[in-house]
C-alpha cells in the first residue's frame, strides 16, 4: 500500500524505487465480538501515523530515527494487519505506539507494556504502529498476521465532520478493503504532516491530532483533487489502478483559498 507523492527527503540523483525499500506496520485489533466500525478504524490509523511521526523517538537520534528516515526516503508504504486475542498480545509486547479512537488516548510502550485503550468488548478501535521495518524484514508475530479480513462496516452513516477539525476526504467510487483504506488514510495524513508550518504541527499534535475521514458526493470530491491540497496518488501495487487518487488531506493551514 502505497502513495505515489514525493518524500521531502528523497537521496539526492537515486530514484526513489531504487532505495531500499521499508514498510510501515500497522495493526487493528478486531475482536471477534466487537469489532470496529470502519471509520472508526481509519481515523484511528491516521493518527497512528501522525503520531508516530511526532514521537521523539522517530526524530534526531531517536531509536526509530533512521528507519523513519530510510522509509520516508524512498515509497511511503504502509501495511495493515489484524489481530485479536493473543494475537493482540504479542503484537503489544513489541516496540510500537498503541492508539485508541478518542483522541488523546494514545499510550505508548517501548516495550510493549501495554496502552490506556478501551478494554476488549467496547468496539472502539484500536491500533498499533510500529517503526518502520524492511520490506522482506517484518518481526515473527507481526508477519503471520493476516491482511486479509480487515473488512469493517459502519453500522450508520458518519456525521458530517466537526468544524476547524481536518479531513481526509476518500475518493468515492474506489472499492477498497478497510486495511487499504486505512492505509490509504494514513497516506493523507502523512502528506498533511509534510505540508504544515512548524507552528501548525505543533498545535495539531498539543491537540491530540483531531481529524476526520469522510466520502465526498462525486462532484465534491472533484473539486478536491484540484484545489491544491494533498492528494495521495497510489502506486497500484494492491487493489485499485496505479495512479489513482484516493485521498485528499484537508486540514485547514492548508487551504488556499
Amino acid at each position: 500500500m502505497t502513495s505515489a507523492e514525493t518524500s521531502p527527503f528523497p537521496h539526492e540523483a537515486v530514484s526513489r524505487d531504487e532505495l531500499p525499500q521499508f514498510v510501515l506496520p500497522l495493526v487493528v485489533r478486531i475482536e471477534r465480538g466487537s469489532p470496529p466500525t470502519r471509520t472508526d478504524a481509519l481515523q484511528t490509523a491516521a493518527r497512528a501515523v501522525l503520531i508516530l511521526l511526532a514521537d521523539e523517538r522517530s526524530a534526531g537520534e531517536g531509536p526509530w530515527a533512521q528507519a523513519v528516515r530510510d522509509w520516508q526516503d524512498a515509497r511511503i508504504r504502509k501495511v495493515v494487519r489484524r489481530a485479536r486475542g493473543a494475537e493482540w498480545r504479542r503484537a503489544e509486547a513489541l516496540p510500537g505506539i498503541t492508539v485508541t479512537s478518542a483522541p488523546g488516548r494514545a499510550a505508548a510502550a517501548g516495550n510493549g507494556t501495554g496502552a490506556a485503550g478501551s478494554p476488549g468488548g467496547t468496539g472502539a478501535a484500536e491500533v498499533r504502529v510500529f517503526p518502520p521495518v524492511p520490506l522482506d524484514g517484518w518481526p515473527k508475530d507481526l508477519a503471520r498476521l493476516q491482511v486479509s479480513g480487515t473488512d469493517l462496516d459502519d453500522p450508520e452513516p458518519p456525521a458530517p465532520p466537526p468544524a476547524g477539525v481536518p479531513v481526509l476526504w476518500l475518493a468515492p467510487g474506489l472499492d477498497m478493503t478497510a486495511g487499504k483504506a486505512m492505509a490509504q488514510a494514513g497516506h493523507g495524513a502523512q502528506l498533511a504532516w509534510w505540508e504544515l508550518p512548524d507552528a501548525d504541527r505543533a498545535a495539531w499534535r498539543a491537540a491530540g491530532f483531531p481529524l476526520a475521514v469522510r466520502t465526498p458526493a462525486p462532484e465534491r470530491w472533484a473539486e478536491l483533487v484540484v484545489s491544491g491540497l494533498p492528494v495521495v496518488r497510489d502506486a497500484g501495487y494492491t487493489e485499485i489502478a496505479a495512479g489513482s487518487c484516493t485521498v485528499v488531506a484537508d486540514h485547514p493551514a492548508l487551504r488556499t483559498g
